[in-house]
């Protein structure tokens, strides 16, 4: 999702698979984007998806809207919710939320006296999330944010209890530095897009980790970088999940 602006639009020629910082689309073929895009096989999705609940009404047309925009899916969406609950999470900061798909998720595990703060750099969107969290009853417990979330995020104190960075994966390592002393001890940060996403490269993503110079562009050297700090950082303990397009979750000791 984004949180700076313009952006690429990357496609499979009938749906927005990735969003990036440019104004133009990019259209990719089925097979490469089957190889970009799966991480589990699909007896495996199934599985996931049938032994999770139904989302509310709100939030299946939300995945109808979510067709042709890039979301966290349900099964992230589903994972995030009971992080939050786990954490007893009274705070929520997002990187990058779009039109409140991952928001919807978390409010339900806030308090009524809780707060999530959701940032985007289009305004339209925005007032798509708005409007969701409004007809959800979760409105109340938002703070809706336009513009680039590396600097909305310096406007916000800590702490905070669950933090999602899900905006441009050039702007990664920046929101980690940003962000890491803002959250609660036993809070947690969630980067999506971990593994794969759109154009990042999962074989060079790999390869850096794994102590390598591969060759790479900004998006890709964005989360390998962004990997690198959370892994060792001596305040943080790191897992990667791979649900989705891979979810890095960084606890706080």
């Amino acid at each position: 999702m984004s949180g700076r602006g313009p952006s690429v639009e990357l496609t499979d020629g009938n749906r927005v698979i990735d969003k990036f910082e440019a104004p133009t689309r990019i259209n990719i073929p089925p097979d490469v984007l089957e190889r970009m895009t799966d991480i589990l096989p699909d007896e495996t999705k199934r599985f996931l998806r049938a032994a999770i609940a139904e989302p509310d009404g709100t939030l299946r047309e939300m995945e109808e809207r979510g067709e042709d925009f890039p979301t966290v899916g349900r099964d992230v969406g589903q994972f995030l919710r009971l992080l939050a609950y786990a954490v007893d999470a009274e705070r929520i900061f997002e990187f990058g939320s779009g039109f409140g798909y991952s928001a919807y998720w978390f409010a339900e595990a806030l308090p009524e006296d809780g707060e999530i703060v959701l940032t985007e750099f289009d305004a339209d969107e925005l007032r798509e999330a708005r409007d969701y969290l409004e007809r959800g009853g979760f409105a109340d417990r938002a703070v809706f944010e336009n513009g680039d979330a590396n600097e909305i995020v310096e406007r916000h104190d800590g702490p905070f209890d669950v933090v999602l960075i899900d905006h441009n994966k050039d702007g990664y390592p920046e929101a980690w530095d940003a962000i890491r002393e803002k959250v609660a001890p036993g809070g947690v940060v969630i980067a999506d897009n971990a593994m794969i996403s759109g154009a990042q490269d999962f074989d060079a993503i790999l390869a850096a980790i794994e102590g390598e110079d591969p060759e790479m562009d900004d998006g890709t050297r964005g989360i390998a970088e962004y990997l690198l700090a959370v892994r060792d950082d001596p305040d943080f303990e790191t897992s990667v999940v791979p649900l989705g397009e891979g979810i890095a979750v960084s606890y706080r000791r």
